[in-house]
């Protein structure tokens, strides 16, 4: 449903998204999110049919050529970034698809009822919360835990997008998380289940297997519904969740009505198509010349 002041779709409420949603899966249709780092990457996602188009600060690195972890570090503002890509890249240039705009919620200098308000203006039409903290573990998570910089902010940010009628999709990789976004207002969960596998800043050594990522995405899933919630939308992203075959493995494995691509969908693209072509280009004839 094309919004009346501009033409196109964004930005829809949190109810029109969800209901866009419930539809796509009513359909017989898995739901499909992918992230985008450049306009050129949202355009023709959209045109593949994508359900949502996210927009991480991650994009940036990754469309860069860099890691998509490269976003968890201080490599510049990501909240900053992430809106500068929605604002002169995404939105320009997608047509009907909600746009939804990752938030780090943890930055201690961000208002972030405040930012919240930004992001809807910009005509996103909701919130994920990337760059994660569901994400770090060990001694340095449980330093930014107790130093005011707690994964709990993400989890406020959610209650708070709510409240503001912004769709909220989250990552969580625990299943303490997954009840906490659950209880917090959380439209859709994704289970994260490590950095993307593949290509040339894929990892390598530090993932699991597929069987096991079926596993965990089902825990994660339950305890979700721990909560009571029905309305729940469970989703799966992240490490040997590579291929379309890979994902429906895990679709047929476990509770999950859909998946969550950025490498495996933005960076693997470009990166497999561009060396492709450039082989082909370099493989034409060309008169000899005496």
């Amino acid at each position: 449903m094309p919004n009346i002041w501009t033409g196109k779709g964004n930005p829809y409420t949190r109810t029109e998204v969800v209901d866009r949603l419930r539809a796509t899966l009513d359909n017989g249709e898995p739901i499909i999110a992918a992230g985008a780092g450049t306009g050129i990457s949202a355009k023709f996602i959209e045109k593949g049919g994508a359900d949502l188009i996210i927009v991480y600060n991650s994009g940036r690195f990754r469309m860069a050529g860099h890691g998509s972890t490269a976003g968890l570090m201080s490599y510049g503002d990501a909240n900053a970034i992430a809106m500068e890509i929605g604002e002169h890249e995404v939105l320009p240039v997608v047509e009907e698809i909600p746009v939804i705009c990752g938030v780090h919620a943890t930055d201690p200098r961000r208002r972030l009822w405040h930012w919240l308000l930004q992001v809807k203006e910009m005509g996103f039409s909701g919130v994920n919360n990337f760059p994660t903290h569901c994400i770090i573990d060990g001694r340095f998570r449980q330093i930014l835990e107790e130093t005011g910089m707690s994964v709990q902010k993400e989890f406020e940010m959610v209650a708070l997008a709510r409240k503001m009628d912004l769709f909220t999709i989250v990552y969580v990789s625990s299943e303490e998380e997954s009840l906490a976004m659950a209880e917090a207002g959380a439209d859709a969960i994704i289970a994260h289940v490590g950095t993307t596998v593949g290509g040339s800043v894929g990892v390598t050594g530090a993932s699991v297997s597929l069987e096991e990522a079926a596993r965990w995405t089902q825990r994660l899933i339950e305890a979700g519904r721990k909560s009571g919630r029905k309305d729940l939308l469970f989703l799966s992203h992240g490490g040997p969740i590579l291929t379309p075959e890979d994902a429906a493995y895990i679709n047929e494995r476990t509770d999950a009505v859909g998946f969550v691509g950025a490498s495996s969908l933005e960076r693997m693209a470009v990166e497999s198509s561009l060396e492709s072509l450039t082989r082909r280009f370099k493989s034409i004839p060309v008169a000899r010349k005496e």
